[in-house]
């Protein structure tokens, strides 16, 4: 047993390194220029494909960008608290609800439209809709195998990671020339802008009051995390090749289900609590830096233009539903 548990970390060892590493090299980058980490994972381990085409690092790459990607997501549960979810209100709740269908059944229809693959209108819908590049790698993680999965993967996360900081940068400005409250600014921030980070800095520089309504918005967004991948999970199993198809309940989603319950009802250290939010993050930014390495620039490029107007199409449209939301039924 023991000499097996060896031979499977001797395996592993090389690929995990490497991602790690670029995990940590993304993490300062992120944090002493100001830019999202995960997009410095994503184009450092596309820099560095050449290192997975030795097969030593094959395995390990892979158990990062598969095993350790349900992991974080499992554990992003850990930032929220029922009670928190319930005290926004059923009329907000009911509005983040409609927001975040109404957009994916949209990138969907408009995908087809565009002559793409429904699915990728699926995976690049629910990333606007709910939490940027963690839903993106989360609801990928439940889509059924094929050649581009992760070239779309790649490009959701690419995709969302860029409108996220141009929203963090705009929306406040459109906020404030609609004359929003501050709690009005928050819900529309933490309403519209697609990943964690961005609705922290853009509500934030509204005011303390804009910023804690933002960042409680946002987090009820990423709660349905949970229906939407098990819908995922259900639609998309048929799709799926006999013997890989992916659970109805994934472990990653129980897991998820698990830490929301613990952190709403089990007092945690907040030490402790902080410890595995941050480890939480940095197992995402080591998955999408395995992701990156999997990935082939040239294909990429080869994308074209369609789905970046798709992605635009789709935030414009979950900024305008959550706006007449608010203008008509809040």
């Amino acid at each position: 047993m023991i000499s097996k548990i060896r031979a499977s970390g001797a395996k592993l060892f090389p690929g995990l390194a490497v991602a790690i590493t670029i995990g940590f090299a993304a993490s300062f980058l992120g944090e002493h220029y100001g830019a999202p980490t995960m997009l410095f994972a994503l184009l450092l381990g596309m820099a560095l494909r050449f290192l997975y085409e030795n097969e030593p690092t094959t395995t390990g790459v892979d158990f990062a960008a598969c095993e350790i990607l349900r992991t974080g997501v499992a554990l992003l549960g850990l930032r929220i608290a029922i009670g928190d979810v319930l005290a926004v209100g059923w009329s907000t709740l009911a509005l983040m609800a409609i927001g975040i269908v109404s957009t994916i059944l949209f990138g969907m229809a408009l995908s087809r439209g565009m002559g793409l693959r429904s699915r990728f209108g699926a995976l690049t819908g629910g990333a606007v809709a709910i939490c940027g590049a963690s839903a993106a790698l989360a609801l990928s993680a439940v889509l059924p195998d094929s050649k581009n999965k992760e070239q779309n993967t790649i490009f959701a996360v690419i995709g969302v990671t860029s409108l996220s900081t141009l929203a963090m940068i705009f929306y406040p400005i459109v906020s404030g020339t609609l004359e929003h409250s501050d709690m009005a600014a928050g819900l529309f921030l933490g309403g519209t802008i697609h990943d964690v980070a961005q609705v922290v800095g853009a509500g934030y520089s509204i005011s303390e009051p804009a910023g804690d309504q933002a960042t409680l918005v946002k987090l009820i967004r990423v709660a349905f995390l949970v229906p939407v991948v098990f819908v995922f999970a259900l639609a998309f199993r048929r799709q799926s090749a006999p013997g890989t198809r992916p659970q109805v309940f994934p472990m990653f989603l129980i897991g998820f289900a698990a830490c929301v319950l613990l952190n709403s009802y089990v007092p945690i250290v907040p030490e402790i609590k902080t410890f595995f939010v941050e480890a939480s993050r940095f197992m995402l930014v080591t998955a999408i830096a395995a992701i990156g390495l999997k990935s082939n620039l040239k294909e990429l490029v080869n994308v074209g233009f369609r789905p970046v107007l798709l992605m635009v199409f789709e935030t414009l449209w979950l900024a305008g539903v959550i706006l007449l939301g608010m203008e008509f039924f809040l």
